[in-house]
């Protein structure tokens, strides 16, 4: 009966170990409703293969048509795959090819830089008066992976979009999801980098991973009981189970 009663003592003491704590299931734990922290806003850099929407008008807005691939009221309804097909794709050599104006650079810079440029050379060449130049991505994507309700990859518009608004995407977290360290992908300048998020702390708001970029990779890794539950033995309480019913035939049989 020692025996048993010890086999007891250490299936509960495995199963108290297993436990998951409270610091680990919540987000921000350090964060105060007095607290504040400074970041910037995060301006996305077009990169090769994102395709642009392009849009440019003037005060003569027949003159103006030309210089895009859709005119009219057609355009306002072009969505979807429509929308991708009607976008300038940036070549791998940072290029993208608008009707009449030409190749025009845009590798390495920001939307408002894009615009900028393509509004300077539309009137230094004296093309168009007063133009308004207008440029989104629209292939911008995110892919979450792992512990989140609905993995899959996501498309976004926004130029700002944080990791809890692209996690929020995906149905937010399971349970068994570790928060302590969520793992950002990022391809930028040719260059694969890895970030680390903590969402237990609020330290990661000042980081470079705060705000998401085309393309980002975000994976959530299961924690330690997810892990074991894999197994054959499965999580703690299957174990217990395991041991209670291996006990009780013991003692059944050895009462015949």
């Amino acid at each position: 009966m020692k025996k048993v009663l010890w086999l007891i003592v250490i299936g509960f003491v495995f199963l108290l170990t297993s436990c998951v704590s409270k610091k680990e299931i919540l987000y921000l734990n350090n964060l105060k409703a007095s607290d504040s922290a400074n970041f910037q806003w995060s301006d996305v850099i077009v990169q090769p293969n994102d395709i642009l929407s392009v849009k440019i008008t003037a005060e003569d807005v027949e003159l103006a048509m030309p210089y895009n691939l859709t005119s009219g009221n057609g355009a306002q309804n072009i969505q979807g795959t429509q929308l991708l097909l009607q976008g300038y794709l940036v070549s791998n050599e940072g290029e993208i090819n608008i009707p009449v104006l030409g190749t025009v650079a845009v590798k390495g810079l920001t939307y408002t830089q894009i615009e900028e440029k393509i509004q300077k050379e539309l009137t230094e060449k004296q093309l168009l008066k007063n133009p308004v130049v207008v440029c989104r991505i629209v292939n911008a994507k995110v892919t979450i992976l792992g512990e989140v309700r609905s993995p899959g990859t996501y498309t976004f518009y926004e130029n700002n979009l944080t990791i809890l608004q692209a996690l929020g995407l995906a149905g937010d977290l399971n349970i068994t999801g570790v928060r302590k360290n969520i793992k950002v992908i990022r391809m930028e300048n040719n260059q694969q980098l890895v970030g680390e998020i903590d969402l237990t702390q609020k330290d990661w708001m000042n980081s470079p991973f705060y705000f998401i970029k085309p393309n980002d990779v975000i994976v959530v890794n299961p924690n330690t009981a997810k892990v074991k539950s894999a197994g054959i033995i499965g999580n703690a309480g299957t174990l217990l189970g395991t041991i209670s019913v291996i006990l009780s035939s013991f003692l059944i049989i050895r009462s015949l």
